[in-house]
């Protein structure tokens, strides 16, 4: 198996197609300039985070910070890759509508057994 090269990944495309399955580019959430760098560079910020390559210059040493949350981001790079966690960590709308599920509490009514009303046949 050949060893994972700085050279290698930074040739590498980065696609999320699960989040962003038409691209970075189409999604609207980032410039031309951030849809670049995330391409660029992302192959490389994902193998320092899982520690698949060890950084190997001042570059990755504040990639990896920046990535980490140690420093604040600085370059285009760092700021599109915080942008890129940002929005897909974001919370989920359950629903257009408000809440996911609905109790009786939601709409004043009382679950205790005393003030239902039982019918016998």
């Amino acid at each position: 198996m050949t060893a994972i090269t700085r050279e290698f990944l930074l040739r590498k495309p980065f696609n999320d197609f699960r989040n962003y399955p038409y691209g970075f580019s189409r999604s609207g959430d980032f410039s031309i300039r951030e849809s670049d760098a995330l391409t660029q560079y992302g192959c490389l910020i994902t193998a320092l985070l899982q520690d698949e390559l060890k950084p190997s210059c001042d570059e990755d040493i504040s990639l990896l910070a920046s990535a980490r949350g140690e420093q604040a981001p600085v370059t285009v790079v760092e700021k599109a890759w915080a942008k890129y966690q940002a929005r897909i960590h974001r919370p989920k709308v359950a629903s257009m509508y408000g809440k996911g599920k609905l109790s009786d509490e939601d709409f004043g009514y009382s679950t205790d057994s005393e003030d239902d009303l039982i019918v016998e046949d």
